[in-house]
């Protein structure tokens, strides 16, 4: 009984806060260009890297510097196993072609349009033949350390009429602001609540005033800050990382410990808890979220230095972020869901574009003072 009055007492004091109007969001010019000069129309994007860029990039394979033997016993617990990543190097050096991949990342309709002064590539795919069936638009948002690749496989799911369903979906999948083959902020701010504005901005353009939205990883926290401030736009939402860190959450999270139960069912509380068990695995795996968050630029030289250093760094992600327990495996499990060439798929994107620093900025422009203070989260 004590624990239901105080968590209706701190619903209750939650009410009183409201979302604060944010207009002037939408007018904060994010680009390097003078905004009187800007060109705002759209204009198809095709991936074409130049041939200078992959003789780089394998000149720098080639002369990589002999890797660190991993410690006897250890697997990834120490982060990527240079026997694992030998083995990927390999396969990028001599079986993985950029001009084959290129044709296959070119093969959805790819455009580019300014929005608050930043030139946005996205990928937009119509249904061909809907035959009656309702067209719903679709958002669709990726986070780090992925990218528009992600999608390529569903997309056909999406856009293409399915048995039993009335509907099918018009995609619209952007680059986040900084990412790929969209361009960066060159000013400081641009967080997720930031994006979110970008992306209802981007929408409006586009023709589209009410829409679904789905997104993971960064995706999931920009689509949840669209969702609370432009709710008039969002016909619904999908999350597949649902974010929340308000007080009466943490709240909630941490009396519930005490009998699981009652707030979950039994076959998830293990999603959950024990607490204990669940912090040590975030401070486990966070430390990168620290360092990105304080100092992304830093980081961000050495990783756009060396295409081996930024392999590494991105898939001991794919391996820890897709099962915590891969990281025991000698080959990381990657091959249970992956394949070498689309893993270097969504690395290549970083790499070829020189985003891996500009992308990281996003957690430095989210965890700060000056996000918290606009009051989307409470």
């Amino acid at each position: 009984a004590i624990v239901i009055i105080v968590l209706k007492v701190v619903d209750k004091f939650r009410q009183l806060f409201k979302i604060p109007p944010l207009p002037y969001l939408e007018d904060t010019w994010w680009g390097p260009r003078n905004k009187s000069e800007e060109d705002e129309s759209i204009k198809p994007f095709t991936i074409n890297v130049s041939d200078e860029i992959i003789n780089d990039l394998h000149q720098r394979l080639n002369n990589a510097r002999p890797f660190t033997p991993p410690l006897e016993g250890i697997q990834h617990q120490y982060g990527l196993n240079t026997k694992l990543l030998t083995e990927i190097v390999e396969f990028w050096r001599t079986k993985y072609n950029w001009r084959e991949r290129e044709i296959f990342l070119n093969k959805f309709p790819q455009f580019t349009i300014s929005v608050q002064g930043l030139r946005l590539h996205y990928i937009h795919v119509k249904p061909i033949d809907p035959d009656g069936l309702r067209v719903l638009p679709l958002l669709l948002l990726h986070g780090w350390p992925g990218s528009v690749r992600e999608f390529y496989e569903i997309l056909p799911f999406l856009t293409n009429p399915q048995p039993g369903y009335n509907f099918v979906f018009e995609v619209i999948a952007p680059s986040l602001p900084g990412y790929g083959f969209s361009e960066a902020a060159v000013r400081p701010g641009l967080g997720a609540v930031q994006m979110a504005v970008v992306f209802k901005n981007l929408m409006d353009k586009l023709g589209f005033k009410k829409y679904y939205i789905q997104g993971g990883d960064w995706g999931g926290v920009i689509v949840q800050n669209m969702a609370t401030i432009f709710p008039e736009q969002v016909l619904g939402l999908h999350s597949n990382m649902c974010f929340i860190r308000t007080l009466s959450s943490n709240i909630k999270l941490f009396l519930y410990s005490f009998w699981p139960t009652l707030l979950l069912p039994r076959e998830h509380a293990d999603k959950v808890y024990p607490l204990s068990s669940k912090f040590a695995n975030t401070i486990l795996e966070s430390g990168y979220l620290h360092l990105q968050a304080t100092k992304p630029d830093t980081v961000g030289v050495a990783l756009n230095d060396s295409p081996v250093g930024l392999a590494a760094y991105i898939l001991e992600k794919f391996i820890t972020w897709t099962n915590s327990d891969w990281k025991n495996l000698e080959d990381g499990g990657l091959m249970k869901k992956y394949t070498y060439t689309d893993l270097l798929d969504n690395v290549m994107i970083y790499w070829v574009t020189n985003s891996i620093t500009t992308s990281m900025r996003l957690y430095s422009e989210t965890f700060n003072k000056a996000q918290t203070a606009l009051g989307i989260t409470k």
